[in-house]
């Protein structure tokens, strides 16, 4: 017994705005190929390092567009649940990825420190301001969806951390430029590699406790239990579990045995209730049992 009507995720309130993602997603994709070029034809840590940093603001609008996309696909006899974990799977390869990336920003830095080879400021000058301006239109683009949809607000938020990036760059950039200090490059590198790696790790734990099904961090399981023990009805509550299918789409099932006398509609009503306006748990399958019932019976 439990709910039978579907529900609102973050990807289907996004899909208005699936046209600025898809415009920001093509420039932010189309200047990191730019960045990666120009960073080994010149020789520059600090710009390969923020165009692999662009690289995870590529993956996450991409991650955001295929949430929407898929979002719209109806679920089907063998696929339940849709196409949902495509992302939690996409974020987890993302994360190993950046991990082996950072590791080769921090190796080459560690080469460079001895020996800094002679990078030009002017072409990484250049090559960074134009990526701020790609940064600051897909900024602008973002902004009004990420008031309404939690999905583009991670998008908004993967480029908000690239503008920091290509600050960083600009930075060296005038360094080398103006004084010829060729330690401004490989420290600058080092920055953007390290302002990769909690990002890297916040995301690559999120994507392994979605796959292996561990109940989402800010919830309660103690409140939760609590709260649904506190309808009047439940004389307890057992095997409950919470889960995550895909991000900000939480789900629980459990059973619940009824006070002599209860009727398990109101008793179901309410505790469907407790999940989803206490604890933000809009896909539950509850089962309703009488203080009678011996489930060992039916055991397999």
């Amino acid at each position: 017994m439990g709910e039978g009507h579907s529900h609102p995720t973050a990807a289907s309130a996004g899909g208005r705005h699936r046209r600025p993602l898809v415009i920001a997603f093509i420039l932010t994709a189309s200047y990191m190929v730019v960045e990666f070029v120009v960073g080994f034809s010149v020789n520059s840590l600090a710009l390969i390092s923020d165009a692999a940093h662009m690289g995870t603001d590529v993956l996450g609008l991409g991650m955001a567009l295929a949430a929407i996309t898929l979002a719209s696909r109806p679920a089907t006899q063998q696929r339940t649940y849709g196409l949902y974990r495509l992302e939690v799977l996409a974020a987890l390869a993302n994360g190993i990825l950046l991990f082996a990336v950072a590791g080769y920003v921090l190796y080459e830095a560690i080469q460079r420190f001895s020996e800094p080879p002679d990078v030009p400021g002017l072409p990484l000058l250049i090559t960074a301001v134009i990526g701020l301006i790609i940064n600051l239109i897909s900024f602008r683009l973002l902004t009004a969806g990420s008031k309404e949809s939690l999905n583009v607000k991670g998008a908004y938020l993967e480029v908000m951390g690239d503008l920091l990036g290509s600050i960083g760059v600009i930075a060296a950039a005038i360094i080398l430029f103006t004084t010829g200090w060729a330690y401004a490059d490989p420290i600058i590198g080092v920055g953007i590699g390290l302002f990769i790696l909690p990002r890297t790790f916040k995301l690559t734990r999120q994507a392994l406790r979605i796959l292996l099904e561990v109940a989402p961090p800010e919830i309660d399981m103690d409140a939760v239990r609590a709260d649904v023990l506190a309808v009047e009805g439940v004389e307890e509550i057992h095997d409950l579990h919470v889960w995550t299918i895909t991000s900000g789409m939480e789900s629980a099932s459990g059973h619940i045995v009824l006070k002599e006398g209860a009727e398990y509609g109101p008793v179901l009503d309410g505790v469907l209730a407790v999940l989803r306006e206490k604890h933000h748990i809009d896909h539950a399958t509850i089962q309703c049992e009488p203080r009678e019932f011996d489930e060992t019976k039916n055991a397999i």
